[in-house]
């Protein structure tokens, strides 16, 4: 796996919607409605201990000049209401194994040989768009108890309201077929909108990933789900 050196100027790559400008093109609403996206289990591990820095780059952690190991990858999206209008000012989470399979929660299984220079955890706030942005590892599987394809958890607030909790998968992955979580999404489309690919970044000098997840919520908040 490899790791991404970090640059120079990593505080202007910090600045989410700076990163976003010109990403994207807002356009008008679907002419159908969109697949919401699937509500998914938060699971148990997000960070009961939230690390020093929780910014969208979570291959730094604050000033360290470490990056963490692993395949890394520009995430992008949007954030779009059930007609597919944009949404912004929306603060998006996500948190991940790191390349070892170990969560930044105390009570992750190997939590000693975690990797200490991944994040874990990130948000970043959306634009105008809708759109965000976040610098990663592709996920890998872990075992808990059971294995679990490679995913990564994500969360929507607007408001000081959770609207969403969701998980993305490595579209084509051979774990896909066995993890009982989205196997739990019974409606095809909706299983397939939380496929996401993971392809070589093409404007990328240093190599890298791209991964695009567009994420579709409802109009009210979610009511409390047990995991």
């Amino acid at each position: 796996m490899r790791a991404e050196h970090p640059s120079l100027a990593r505080r202007l790559l910090l600045q989410c919607l700076a990163l976003t400008a010109g990403m994207f093109t807002v356009g008008g609403a679907f002419a159908a409605e969109p697949t919401r996206t699937p509500r998914q289990t938060q699971g148990p591990f997000y960070p009961n201990r939230l690390p020093p820095d929780t910014d969208n780059d979570l291959l730094i952690v604050n000033d360290s000049v470490t990056p963490a190991a692993g395949d890394v990858t520009h995430l992008t999206g949007r954030i779009l209401g059930p007609a597919g209008e944009p949404v912004p000012n929306a603060i998006v989470e996500i948190w991940q194994v790191d390349h070892q399979g170990i969560y930044l929660h105390t009570a992750s299984p190997n939590r000693e040989r975690r990797d200490e220079n991944f994040q874990g955890f990130g948000r970043c706030l959306t634009g105008p768009g809708g759109e965000y942005y976040f610098r990663t590892i592709k996920p890998v599987p872990y075992a808990a108890g059971v294995q679990r394809a490679p995913h990564i958890h994500v969360i929507v607030n607007k408001g000081g309201q959770r609207m969403l909790t969701t998980q993305l998968y490595v579209k084509g992955h051979p774990l896909n077929e066995q993890d009982f979580v989205l196997k739990g999404i019974r409606d095809k489309a909706a299983r397939e909108s939380v496929l996401v690919d993971f392809t070589p970044a093409a404007d990328s000098r240093i190599g890298g990933l791209t991964a695009r997840f567009d994420i579709v919520i409802g109009k009210t908040p979610e009511a409390p789900l047990e995991d």
